[in-house]
């Protein structure tokens, strides 16, 4: 999901108990995230303001504002990302009062960290898919590729792609720095993935190479044992 394979995405947690925050916090930064550690929603609602975040983590419970007032600020400035909660409450008119506000997700303490960090991936997966999914025009370095015109522009130079390549690069652009499973891909473009269609793929891919040889940016590199990553420097249309 991330278009630099060392970004870390930027995780923005409230939590007023500071024990737990700093344990969260620190578990996050274990699994590669930027996660900064607010104690009230106050102090969360400034650092929204100074800062841009991919996922919000808010407890529902805290001083100066509470988690469902934070989130209805910040909804008023973005009304795309995501927020999770955490709360010591099991009531249903708390739970439906999260998804009022626009939470994506709800977590009852206590919980387990993992759980948490999978349902963090899981909605962080979702709202990449959707980005991509719309998206017709990627920048992959100097070149411009265009899925409807399935083309590459590159200097005002434009190379028309056959409709395989321009299957497979779209494939690639959707999995931008991170891996495209082989099995995914030929069966998606190919449909199944016997020896022969696995075989065509691979000169697909070597044409592919060839077509974005001129930006040293720009590479899709084999995954041993699983497929191809799609490498490209960050470009300004995707908030970098």
């Amino acid at each position: 999901m991330n278009l630099n394979l060392d970004e870390k995405k930027k995780i923005l947690l409230c939590e007023d108990d500071e024990s737990l925050g700093m344990l969260l916090r620190d578990y996050l930064q274990a699994k590669n995230y930027d996660a900064d550690l607010c104690l009230d929603g106050e102090e969360g609602y400034r650092a929204f303001c100074a800062k841009q975040y991919d996922l919000c983590v808010f407890d529902v419970m805290m001083p100066r504002k509470d988690g469902f007032q934070l989130a209805q600020e910040i909804r008023a400035i973005n009304v795309e990302v995501p927020i999770i909660f955490l709360t010591a409450k099991n009531l249903k008119e708390d739970v439906f009062e999260g998804f009022r506000i626009g939470a994506d997700d709800y977590i009852t303490k206590p919980f387990s960290m993992d759980e948490l960090l999978f349902r963090m991936e899981a909605i962080l997966r979702r709202v990449a898919g959707k980005k991509n999914k719309n998206r017709t025009v990627y920048q992959l370095g100097s070149y411009t590729y265009d899925i409807r015109r399935q083309n590459l522009m590159r200097n005002g130079v434009e190379t028309k792609l056959t409709t395989k390549e321009n299957e497979l690069l779209t494939l690639l652009c959707r999995h931008t720095n991170d891996v495209l499973q082989r099995e995914l891909a030929l069966k998606t473009i190919w449909t199944d993935d016997n020896y022969f269609n696995a075989r065509s793929m691979d000169v697909y891919i070597t044409k592919l190479r060839k077509l974005l040889k001129d930006d040293p940016q720009v590479e899709i590199s084999n995954v041993h044992g699983k497929g191809y990553r799609l490498i490209v420097p960050p470009s300004p249309e995707d908030g970098e």
